[in-house]
């Protein structure tokens, strides 16, 4: 019997050592990325489409919309994988548009891959796989459209993008639009729980909710915390996770609200100002405070009240979002939902004066520096 030359035993052992640590150290977005469409979360509708473009082998130009981490470009991917098989390396292009979106991109790469020649099996296409499309500048799409046009018997394209309305008319018109949606907590918590159990990740039941609070539907988002909280903490726990995502614990965002439902505007002030100084952006804080107040349900909050608090919520972000002096808008913020919380109660609103200016000229009256008329 044949023994293996320890040299070559030696070398195989090394090899194998070195996949390992390979894998080990991969990302756990792409270490956990689904190879195929059964692995896919949520999204049932968009994959029996695909599952029919795999049965018949005709796949269309596809454009894929939807919001960040929601598996817009895995399942591209899996779709070119299953169809070409073996010829994937070869007859799949993939360029990201946030960083090369002008026109000589398409007129060069894109252009001189839909001419290259790649044996393929009998149906089958050429795949050119284009992320963050909404980001190419108009001149771009239009010369790309004249390239899908006549490269259209070898070559598909796969268009992901954000917003389909950033896309010009004549490619949307050209393509297949799949949409695809947040995934809800439900399945991010589930994904969550499936990963923590392969990598041996200790971690409690709030710790992984605080991950699927912060990640909003975002997969990609959740792993990308998770493997950080893992690293950073060996310890996936609510404090953890808070710490590594960077957000306003929500437990101190509703005692914010709190106080504006209590009508307290001197406790809320402090109590959001305190928080601005230990460093979270307005932008970080309005979203949270966001996420909080949507989540309040009837026994806490009625409903008529939560519309207005959302709505004020929803101005004063884009105030925050144009520059204005975030100090000064978060307290302003708090003033407003305190005004709100106090007129649903039924009493008299301190922002709202009982007469007008109008009125008071009207039955000539003077408007005093002590506000009496105001009273």
């Amino acid at each position: 019997m044949m023994t293996m030359n320890p040299f070559f035993q030696k070398a195989s052992e090394k090899q194998k050592l070195s996949k390992e640590q390979e894998m080990a150290n991969q990302p756990w977005i792409e270490k956990w990325r689904p190879t195929c469409l059964d692995h896919i979360v949520g999204h049932e509708e968009t994959l029996s489409q695909m599952r029919g473009m795999i049965a018949t082998g005709a796949m269309p130009n596809l454009l894929l919309s939807g919001p960040p981490g929601c598996g817009k470009t895995t399942s591209v991917h899996v779709l070119a994988r299953t169809l070409l098989g073996d010829r994937y390396k070869d007859a799949v292009l993939e360029l990201n548009a946030s960083d090369e979106r002008g026109i000589d991109v398409v007129r060069n790469k894109i252009k001189m891959f839909a001419q290259k020649k790649v044996t393929l099996p009998a149906g089958r296409c050429k795949i050119i796989i284009l992320d963050e499309a909404d980001a190419m500048t108009k001149g771009a799409q239009q010369a790309m459209r004249r390239t899908m046009e006549i490269y259209s018997s070898t070559t598909r394209f796969a268009l992901a993008c954000n917003l389909s309305e950033k896309i010009i008319e004549p490619i949307q018109s050209r393509c297949a639009i799949v949409r695809f949606s947040r995934l809800s907590d439900k399945q991010v918590l589930e994904r969550l729980v499936y990963v923590c159990e392969k990598e041996k990740v200790p971690h409690d039941a709030r710790g992984l909710e605080a991950i699927v609070f912060c990640a909003e539907g975002d997969m990609r988002n959740a792993l990308n915390s998770l493997q950080a909280c893992h690293s950073g903490f060996q310890m996936v726990n609510q404090e953890n996770v808070f710490r590594v995502c960077d957000t306003p614990h929500p437990e101190v965002i509703g005692a914010v609200l709190q106080h504006c439902l209590n009508g307290e505007v001197d406790d809320g002030c402090d109590r959001i100002l305190k928080l601005r100084k230990s460093g979270y952006s307005p932008q970080d804080m309005i979203k949270t405070i966001f996420q909080v107040c949507k989540r309040y349900d009837d026994k806490e909050m009625s409903e008529y009240v939560k519309l207005e608090f959302l709505k004020i919520i929803g101005f004063f972000h884009v105030r925050i979002s144009e520059g204005c002096a975030s100090d000064v808008q978060l307290c302003g913020l708090v003033a407003r939902l305190c005004s709100c919380s106090l007129e649903a109660k039924g009493g008299k609103s301190w922002t709202t004066p009982q007469k007008t200016l109008m009125e008071i000229r009207k039955e000539g009256g003077s408007i005093g520096v002590s506000g009496s008329e105001f009273q």
